[in-house]
């Protein structure tokens, strides 16, 4: 900390206790500089209705801008954002000292709060019709234009046309972007749609204006403080890397004008936990990012939107690895969970390395990826570069575009796939590519119409419900495999062989069939045990001890009521008795074959599937199969699960 800082901290902790905020406190030696500091950790409250900057920040005396609050906040403090509607990108200058010295950024309880990177105009003016025209002075932006801004980088594909960064949001929800003006003052669909045009002088940039124009629906009067316009690349993230353990909760956050975030670049969302370590990102609204919603992703550096090869991602590895200091000690362990994550254009939850030894759990993740404006190699749910003991469980994941529900790209490993609801999903619900595992998927329920598509070695299903297309293929590429539990690499492997996969309790149905495996080569063999074969669908040639049900139709059928989504699914309660079944444990799956690695928790301890998706406890003697312990033929509440186990329980089992 510096002295200005040390001074700053002092004077706002007097002014604290001048307002009656601080009721004790402590002082201790700053090392050999012998600098008297405060100790105790204080509330900061900001209120945009009746703040004040230049106020002390208690709850008498509140600040107007969560930016301000950041500035003073230090380790063990708690900022308290009162109702309203915060303009502004957040850059937490600091972070915390470890997780029992966090600094926590949190909505006053009860209240809503929205952070948002867009900002109301009411000076729009009609052009003909429908359609209308805003001019915004090009200083207004500042350094950061998103109407001049193109979202690019490393295998993004713009589909022939360029699309820029900024949004129109009508009453909250995105308008689409038109290729050319024409297309908004003489469509010929009459649509609503924006397009932007920027000045350029040489007198800098931040001469002459930016004209967005529109065409809303018939009737819309812009300047009613229904239409807003985004300004802002983020809303909350950090301008630097190494700002720890912060915990973000309780708030909307919305409309940010994000870039493409690929694997070798500096991964930016509207929330962006960014080359750090231990955050808490947990039961906020975050939606309406023009790519990305939360990153957990790599840093940038001078190298951005020039490696996007496969050499160049093993750079991209080797760099992090020397000078960036990708070690557990350092990056990743954070915790995604509680939150609804919707209607953004790239991703909902993405990371690349940074993302490792992470939690992201109980979030409800839709619509992202459903414009189809553009493609690229990056698009999902959730999207991870090496998800290493990443555990992904008890999230509801739908209506996503391709590629779908959760795409796990190189270097999966000890990663854990449990409880999820996925349906609706575009491409398949789960694709892992070019990973040599060991991962270990389980408990979840599959509904979408393509479940699982892979080109990589080291899977284990069990107790899955699989309604949907498995597509497996081989990949001549070599990825990285690195030592258990850690980042330190150990080798490279291709992806050419198909087999090493364990299969086991699953119930599988309409288009689910796992012949693809029938191409494993000797070396190669699968694990496939107990699994049930209903609806006309076929085991591979590795199946042992399965149990064909070519007659029975499960019914699976999921519908949305007032408080949740049902699930009506049939099953007999004779598959029981007819197959003898294995509690799925460690031992029972045995190792990975190309990393020589054993399916175990995080720590390195052993695991065992002895509880169900809704977290009944599994007869250990002879489980039932799929997801459910008890068997069904009726309807049940699949979303949300009646308690979410939370972390801490989570660690001890699957």
């Amino acid at each position: 900390m510096s002295h200005i800082d040390s001074v700053s901290r002092r004077q706002f902790l007097r002014n604290a206790v001048c307002a009656g905020l601080v009721v004790a406190t402590g002082i201790h030696a700053n090392g050999a500089t012998a600098s008297a500091e405060v100790a105790a950790s204080v509330e900061i409250h900001v209120s945009a209705a009746n703040g004040n900057d230049s106020a002390a920040g208690s709850a008498a005396q509140p600040l107007k801008t969560i930016s301000a609050a950041a500035a003073k906040a230090m380790p063990g403090d708690t900022i308290i954002v009162h109702a309203g509607v915060y303009r502004e990108w957040v850059k937490p200058p600091r972070g915390g000292k470890a997780d029992s010295k966090r600094i926590i950024y949190r909505a006053a309880p009860g209240e809503k709060v929205v952070i948002t990177g867009s900002d109301l105009f009411t000076h729009w003016e009609r052009v003909s019709g429908d359609a209308w025209k805003l001019v915004i002075p090009n200083a207004y932006f500042g350094e950061f234009n998103p109407y001049a801004e193109k979202v690019r980088g490393d295998w993004f594909d713009g589909q022939g046309r360029e699309h820029r960064r900024g949004m129109v949001y009508l009453h909250g929800e995105w308008l689409p972007e038109a290729a050319d003006l024409v297309a908004v003052t003489k469509p010929a669909d009459g649509k609503p749609a924006w397009f932007s045009h920027v000045d350029q002088h040489k007198q800098g940039r931040e001469s002459g204006n930016t004209t967005i124009y529109a065409r809303f629906p018939a009737a819309t009067d812009p300047n009613s403080g229904a239409v807003e316009v985004c300004v802002r690349p983020t809303v909350f993230t950090p301008e630097k890397t190494g700002i720890d353990y912060i915990t973000l909760s309780g708030f909307e956050l919305r409309n940010a004008a994000t870039n493409w975030a690929a694997p070798t670049m500096g991964q930016r969302g509207l929330v962006s936990a960014y080359w750090n370590k231990g955050w808490i990102i947990e039961n906020n609204e975050i939606c309406y990012s023009r790519c990305s919603g939360i990153a957990l992703g790599k840093y940038s550096d001078e190298f951005d939107g020039k490696r996007g090869t496969t050499d160049g991602y093993y750079l991209t590895i080797a760099d992090a690895l020397k000078t960036g200091g990708w070690t557990k000690e350092n990056i990743g362990s954070h915790i995604v969970r509680n939150n609804r994550i919707h209607h953004c254009g790239q991703t909902g939850v993405v990371g690349s390395l940074g993302c490792a030894f992470s939690q992201v759990t109980g979030n409800d993740i839709s619509d992202c990826n459903t414009q189809r404006i553009w493609s690229g190699e990056e698009m999902a749910g959730i999207k991870f570069h090496a998800a290493i003991d990443v555990v992904i469980a008890d999230n509801h994941i739908h209506h996503n575009g391709s590629v779908g529900g959760i795409w796990l790209d190189w270097m999966a490993q000890g990663t854990r796939i449990t409880g999820n609801l996925f349906h609706d999903n575009k491409g398949c619900d789960l694709f892992t590519e070019v990973d040599h595992g060991p991962f270990f998927v389980a408990n979840n329920l599959f509904l979408s119409p393509g479940t699982y598509q892979a080109n990589s070695q080291g899977a284990a299903f069990a107790h899955n419900l699989v309604l949907g297309a498995i597509d497996i293929l081989a990949d001549e590429r070599r990825t990285p495999y690195m030592k258990p539990h850690s980042t330190e690499q150990v080798a490279l492997h291709d992806c050419l062989a198909i087999g090493d996969a364990r299969w086991i309790n699953n119930i599988l149905a309409s288009a689910a069939n796992l012949f693809g495996y029938d191409a494993a080569e000797n070396g190669w063999d699968c694990l496939m045990v107990g699994n049930v074969f209903a609806d006309s669908t076929s085991p591979s040639r590795f199946d042992k001890e399965l149990l064909s049900a070519p007659i029975f139709d499960p019914g699976a059928k999921l519908v949305q009521k007032a408080d949740g989504w049902y699930l009506t699914l049939a099953t007999d309660e004779k598959w029981k008795q007819a197959v003898k079944r294995s509690l799925v444990t460690t031992a029972l799956l045995g190792k990975a074959k190309i990393p020589q690695q054993g399916y175990t928790l995080a720590d390195g301890s052993s695991m065992a599937v002895d509880t169900d998706y809704l977290g009944a406890k599994r007869d250990v003697s002879n489980p039932f199969p799929g997801p459910f312990e008890n068997p069904l033929n009726g309807e049940i509440r699949v979303w949300p699960k009646a308690a979410h186990p939370g972390i801490e329980a989570l660690a001890g089992q699957v």
